[in-house]
C-alpha cells in the first residue's frame, strides 16, 4: 500500500504565503506525475498544478505566476509554494500521485487533504 500525507495548510491573510508539502510512502517503485488539487465548499475538485517525474510543471490559469510546484524524487515529496494568496484560494488542498507499486501495478493515490483559509 501507498500513503500520501499533506501538511502546511492553515489560516493566512490575503497577500500572504503558505508552503504545502506532501510525502508519499509505502510500497513504491517509482512515481510518475504528482499533482495538487483543491476543492472549495460547494465546488468541484479542480487541478491546481502538476509536475512530471522529470520536473516539468503546469498550472491552472488561476494560479499562474503565484504558485510554484516542485518535487524531491529522492524523498518522494511534492511541494506547493503559494504566494499572493487570495480569498478565492480558500479550499481543501489534496495531493495525488501516479504510482508504480512494488507489486507491478500502477494506480493513483490521494492524500487526506489540508485546509487552506485566506481571510483577514
Amino acid at each position: 500500500q501507498v500513503q500520501l500525507v499533506e501538511s502546511g495548510g492553515g489560516l493566512v491573510q490575503p497577500g500572504g504565503s503558505l508552503r504545502l508539502s506532501c510525502a508519499a510512502s509505502g510500497s513504491i517503485f517509482s512515481i510518475n506525475a504528482m499533482d495538487w488539487y483543491r476543492q472549495a465548499p460547494g465546488k468541484q475538485r479542480e487541478l491546481v498544478a502538476t509536475i512530471t517525474s522529470g520536473g516539468s510543471p503546469n498550472y491552472a490559469d488561476s494560479v499562474k505566476g503565484r504558485f510554484t510546484i516542485s518535487r524531491d524524487n529522492a524523498k518522494n515529496r511534492v511541494y506547493l509554494q503559494m504566494n499572493s494568496l487570495k480569498p478565492g484560494d480558500t479550499a481543501v488542498y489534496y495531493c495525488k500521485a501516479d504510482v508504480f507499486g512494488l507489486s507491478g501495478r500502477r494506480r493513483d493515490y490521494w492524500g487526506q487533504g489540508t485546509q487552506v483559509t485566506v481571510s483577514s
